[in-house]
């Protein structure tokens, strides 16, 4: 099929409409291209599909790094300056979807956009034709595995181990089938813990590891949450600590902590979380914050920490906040609510339920996820 792209889309696809009214939400074009695309879905009111032939490309493409971008950073034949652009437009118009017209500032980055991720999640592939395991990734849209000769998103220290440990399975005459996947993360400096998951049994344990952000040193599990991109987050960080201007802070959703411990260390800090890992490396990692307090909980239901003169931060899941929870700050009014999302769209919508009681002053984008679509939003509002 062909198609006329009109634009992009928050989730990172293009969208066109088709001659008979469908619109197409297709993988792999741009704005003003037109394409030719191999449909993956089809329904009555709307298709998807990933472009196979570009007819007219739009200024703004280039060539990808990797073969397999589209698996992993399908925003790779995207001019950086004009992804950026497009983040800060797809954070506008996620907002504009809950009727909210606000200003959203330049998408900040710190200009690395391959080699950033510290974590990387790998699927192997047995090849017939060698006989051997190879890394690979899962083509977008299906459930079938490429292999992969190179990746560029991740730090080069995760691709070589990746390679490494693949290396040391074939001098062991290793099947892919026996595994599930293999996942990889590093530290700054580059020091790396792996695990080979193994189909039918447990997660092996991974070696703990360190990072240092704003100045303070978190230890956490490779397996759990901790930020893709340190670089990017500080800056976040730095941005989020000129806000905290009383004395109580309530970290919200605050996993190991590094949101609350790095902003208001030195405050009457209160650190809620539900995930018994993440909470146990959060009480390692406060034990430096003679002032702060960790909680085990739904945050949703330990509303009683919200009060009038406290800063609430939000860091939640994709899903967004509870309803529960955006109930009570309506009701309690704290000073300030800063809230940093990796999903806009219930972002917008969370912050369009608080409108009634807040302004919001401010709404940044930030480059997380270079290369791909996701995009990471700080919004502060403050109390009318």
């Amino acid at each position: 099929m062909q198609a006329k792209i009109d634009k992009l889309v928050p989730g990172g696809q293009s969208i066109a409409t088709l001659e008979n009214g469908k619109k197409a939400f297709i993988w792999g074009a741009l704005p003003g291209e037109i394409v030719e695309f191999e449909t993956t879905k089809d329904k009555r009111s709307y298709c998807e599909g990933i472009a196979t032939k570009v007819l007219q490309a739009a200024p703004e493409r280039i060539a990808p790094q990797d073969d397999c971008y589209l698996a992993t950073s399908p925003w790779q034949i995207l001019d950086y300056t004009e992804e950026l652009k497009q983040k800060s437009i797809i954070t506008k118009e996620c907002f504009l979807q809950q009727h909210l017209n606000l200003e959203v500032q330049p998408t900040i980055t710190d200009g690395k956009d391959f080699g950033y991720r510290n974590k990387m999640e790998y699927s192997l592939y047995w090849s017939h034709d060698d006989n051997k395991i190879h890394l690979a990734f899962h083509s977008r849209g299906t459930h079938r595995k490429t292999p992969i000769e190179r990746s560029s998103i991740e730090r080069p220290e995760i691709f070589a181990k990746a390679q490494a440990i693949v290396d040391d399975l074939n001098a062991q005459h290793a099947e892919a089938r026996t595994y599930q996947s293999l996942l990889i993360r590093c530290d700054q400096t580059g020091k790396t813990s792996a695990a080979l998951f193994e189909n039918g049994k447990s997660h092996p344990q991974m070696d703990t590891l360190k990072d240092t952000l704003n100045g303070y040193e978190y230890s956490y599990s490779p397996n759990g949450f901790f930020q893709i991109n340190l670089p990017v987050y500080e800056l976040a960080l730095k941005e989020i600590a000129q806000h905290i201007t009383t004395n109580q802070v309530l970290d919200l959703y605050a996993g190991v902590g590094s949101i609350g411990l790095s902003v208001a260390r030195d405050k009457e800090l209160t650190l809620v979380e539900v995930n018994g890992a993440a909470f146990a490396e959060m009480e390692e990692n406060a034990k430096q914050a003679p002032h702060a307090k960790c909680v085990l909980a739904k945050s949703e239901d330990v509303t009683e920490y919200i009060t009038p003169d406290c800063i609430v931060i939000l860091d939640p899941p994709r899903a967004g906040c509870d309803q529960k929870l955006i109930d009570k700050l309506n009701e309690v009014k704290p000073a300030k609510i800063i809230y940093l999302s990796c999903n806009p769209i219930t972002q917008a919508r969370d912050i369009a339920l608080l409108t009634d009681n807040y302004h919001v002053d401010k709404l940044q984008p930030y480059n997380f996820f270079p290369r791909t679509p996701h995009v990471e939003n700080l919004a502060i509002l403050s109390q009318i």
